[in-house]
């Protein structure tokens, strides 16, 4: 099932997407329900709620799928083993010197207010970085935790552009800066309960200006999800609606040369524009 939280006439709704992508039909949710976003789909533990008839998807506006995250998005870095080694050689790896690809996966974290929906603009400043780039990333969402049968409790998945300041990465050393500015978290319209897509085999891809950068299956993640989860909630409380990005594969702009960053004017994975800020 796919589903997007949008707003319609106003007001925030949930509903699911017609396989043609041209329709929604919106849950019958309590709009205290329904402000959470996919969330109130979660804490309703797998009972739907019904579906009222469809409209057509241009008679709403697409929010993110989960518009306020209730808690930082944890993420994890250097995730596939080409990019793990293209980051290794770009000069903005503050890590071990004598491993490219990481003995245990790497935990981040996005803060909340990073998020933006598919479609809004991305903002940078170029007085605070020069060495903006984007990172296609696939994105589980937890419906419950145990980490013993942890795909049991993987609600579903959607993707997020993991925007960066390589630069601020680099320099604080820790990356909470550099991944966490305002709006550098852009996240698909949409979202997929896990019984909807394979994911041993789905693809990431990113596209920058239709110039495709990055191409690879999430079935090639050093860490697969299972792991991420066991690694995670080994000490760490796990709760219901918990996002987790996965990795990004090569292709990022650090491995070109010269790199190429994003810059205003330029629309990223999810159709986000990229504006400059000028004051």
């Amino acid at each position: 099932m796919k589903v997007a939280t949008v707003s319609a006439a106003g007001e925030r709704c949930v509903g699911q997407i017609a396989k043609d992508g041209t329709s929604i039909a919106l849950f019958d949710l309590a709009l205290s329900e329904a402000q959470d976003g996919v969330l109130a789909l979660i804490r309703r533990n797998g009972v739907m709620p019904p579906a009222l008839s469809p409209i057509p998807v241009s008679q709403t506006t697409i929010e993110a799928p989960i518009p306020v995250a209730r808690r930082n998005i944890f993420c994890v870095g250097k995730n596939y083993y080409e990019h793990a080694h293209e980051f290794a050689h770009s000069g903005f790896d503050t890590g071990s010197a004598n491993s490219a690809v990481p003995d245990n996966p790497i935990m981040f974290f996005k803060m909340p207010e990073s998020v933006i929906a598919c479609g809004s603009a991305v903002v940078i400043d170029p007085k605070v970085s020069k060495a903006v780039e984007s990172e296609a990333k696939l994105t589980v969402i937890i419906g419950g935790i145990d980490a013993k049968n942890a795909f049991d409790h993987v609600w579903g998945y959607t993707s997020i552009s993991d925007v960066t300041a390589r630069d601020l990465q680099a320099r604080y050393s820790q990356w909470l800066i550099g991944k966490s500015q305002d709006m550098f978290c852009p996240t698909s319209a949409f979202s997929v309960t896990r019984d909807e897509i394979d994911i041993s085999n789905t693809p990431i891809k990113c596209c920058i200006n239709r110039e495709l950068r990055q191409s690879l299956n999430a079935g090639l993640l050093v860490f697969d999800i299972p792991k991420i989860i066991e690694t995670l909630s080994a000490g760490i409380t796990l709760q219901p609606d918990d996002v987790i990005t996965t990795g990004t594969p090569a292709g990022v702009g650090i491995g070109f040369d010269p790199p190429k960053y994003l810059k205003g004017g330029g629309i990223g994975v999810l159709e986000n524009e990229i504006v400059e800020r000028t004051t």
